[in-house]
């Protein structure tokens, strides 16, 4: 029998999935906290000590070069967690995790998070088989930048932004923007103000409002659909 409670634990959907017997094994360790838009949670190569699983809010998963230039490889909200491959013992993040809109999660210990993993073979195969749709989110994520237009690739990101933290008001600057999908911020600017004049979005001062989501699903290129039956897929206990 799946875990439920009404408190904040049960807003998280992988929480909200456990078994009884695995809420059991985590619960005791799990600490509640908010973090500010923008916040380090993750290094990339530096230790994972910490797992995230976001109730609101989402954090921005992003590879880093040499120079310090990153680029967003996948996102994460109240349906997953950060950190969770420590768990089968990789003890080094691959990605920097930044806090993308303003988040609230639980959040254990990679020593806690790891020994129940180790008693638990149905948490092991849950967080296994999110970590399999997370990959799967990188690796469209990484076509898509090489290969669909910006104006799709936006309104792609748009969408997966709005379907994580539950909200058509998306607090999201133009500067933030560029990093996140690695282009000039006068790239996202002009190509914001074409789906504004579409009438699909509205573009406000640090923040952008979806208007027509049908009519972004329709500019959005099938990335979006792609990544989002994926995880329907590879977890059906979390599909709304």
């Amino acid at each position: 029998m799946a875990w439920e409670q009404s408190g904040q634990g049960g807003r998280n959907r992988l929480l909200a999935a456990l078994t009884s017997a695995d809420h059991s094994l985590l619960a005791p360790h799990l600490k509640e906290l908010s973090l500010k838009l923008g916040s380090l949670i993750q290094e990339a190569g530096e230790p994972v000590e910490q797992i995230y699983f976001p109730h609101q809010g989402m954090i921005s998963l992003l590879a880093i070069m040499s120079d310090g230039q990153g680029i967003e490889t996948a996102t994460v909200g109240s349906e997953g967690v950060v950190g969770a491959m420590s768990g089968f013992g990789i003890r080094r993040g691959f990605t920097r995790a930044v806090v993308q809109a303003p988040l609230a999660a639980s959040r254990i210990s990679s020593v806690q998070f790891q020994a129940a993993i180790q008693k638990s073979e149905t948490l092991r195969n849950l967080m296994a088989s999110y970590s399999e749709a997370l990959l799967a989110q990188v690796q469209q994520t990484a076509a898509c930048n090489a290969l669909h237009a910006m104006e799709s690739r936006l309104a792609r990101w748009l969408l997966q932004t709005r379907d994580r933290i539950d909200t058509d008001v998306l607090p999201l600057t133009q500067e933030f923007l560029s990093q996140m999908l690695g282009v000039r911020r006068t790239t996202v600017t002009l190509v914001a103000r074409q789906l504004e004049q579409a009438g699909l979005i509205q573009n406000r001062r640090g923040r952008i409002v979806l208007i027509d989501r049908e009519g972004l699903e329709d500019v959005a290129c099938e990335c979006y659909a792609i990544i989002r039956d994926q995880m329907s897929a590879a977890l059906p206990e979390l599909a709304h």
